[in-house]
């Protein structure tokens, strides 16, 4: 193949590359970092070395894996180093579609929406390196064992063991969430109960033990503190609205079902996702770093 023909196949395949390590790490920036890092290593190469390569998708996505094995070892620091709460970036349902995707069919569009969830990205969060990587490589990218192997430098059947033990944590967390319908009809009580400043209304609709994590990076005003119990965090949530009155609260659909986006000045400076169980609202994530909010504007 042609240099500049296979170069720009190379380049064609940023999406791809962006799309898988966003789900390893959880981030844009940290993603498009770990994309930049991986075309670099590309064309450190002699072109006679980069001609050699028979599937250039198969060599970036190795690439790409290990460059994300290698941040999440070194990620955890950083995370204890975040002022307040860290939460995954939320993206919106289209971030990663490709422009010839055939998921015309809405369950289609539910699964590959749920694999950018936040709620399943938090899961992810609580895997090991080894354990993400495994199962974002097998389970969302369908890579065989025996590629997977050789990123994280284990046999492919303890990366089958890897991957098994995470999608157990991903099963089980899936197992207690609400479907979709459900969830997006519990969501619209609970916004209903917030804009009316029904204080009642809104505990009500809120699991007793439920968890609300505010993420504002230590860039804008957020908790920095997790709030727990229905009734402080209906009272939070009223609260905010009250001291935010030129916010506009917008319903929104996410990755995670039903969410809000919170508006202020032509600008989304809040995304806020919700998981329901049991059809009560369980947890409250509001990314409000505008670090974490660069595809929504």
């Amino acid at each position: 193949m042609p240099q500049d023909e296979l170069d720009q196949e190379v380049m064609g395949e940023r999406r791809h590359l962006m799309s898988l390590a966003y789900r390893m790490l959880g981030t844009i920036p940290e993603a498009e970092d770990a994309v930049q890092e991986t075309y670099i290593r590309w064309y450190r190469m002699s072109e006679a070395e980069r001609g050699a390569i028979e599937v250039p998708r198969a060599w970036l996505t190795r690439v790409a894996g290990r460059v994300c094995l290698n941040v999440l070892n070194s990620a955890r620091k950083r995370r204890e180093r975040y002022v307040g709460p860290w939460l995954p970036e939320p993206v919106p349902t289209f971030a990663f579609t490709e422009p010839t995707d055939s998921a015309t069919d809405p369950l289609e569009r539910i699964t590959l929406d749920d694999s950018i969830s936040t709620a399943l990205l938090v899961v992810l969060e609580s895997m090991t390196p080894a354990e993400r990587v495994a199962f974002v490589l097998h389970d969302v990218f369908a890579l065989p064992f025996s590629e997977i192997a050789t990123i994280v430098g284990r046999t492919p059947a303890a990366c089958r063991q890897l991957a098994t033990a995470a999608r157990r944590r991903v099963e089980h967390s899936r197992r207690h969430r609400a479907s979709r319908t459900e969830h997006d009809s519990v969501v619209s009580g609970f916004a209903q109960a917030a804009r009316t400043g029904d204080l009642a209304g809104l505990i009500s609709a809120l699991d007793p033990a439920v968890i609300l994590r505010s993420d504002g990076g230590g860039v804008v005003t957020a908790a920095r503190n997790p709030v727990y119990g229905a009734e402080n965090v209906a009272r939070f949530l009223l609260g905010a609205l009250t001291k935010n009155p030129s916010a506009e609260v917008l319903e929104q659909q996410t990755p995670d079902g039903l969410g809000f986006a919170l508006w202020n000045q032509g600008r989304i400076v809040g995304v806020v996702t919700l998981e329901v169980v049991e059809q009560l609202v369980s947890d409250v994530r509001m990314v409000l770093n505008p670090d974490k909010l660069s595809l929504w504007n």
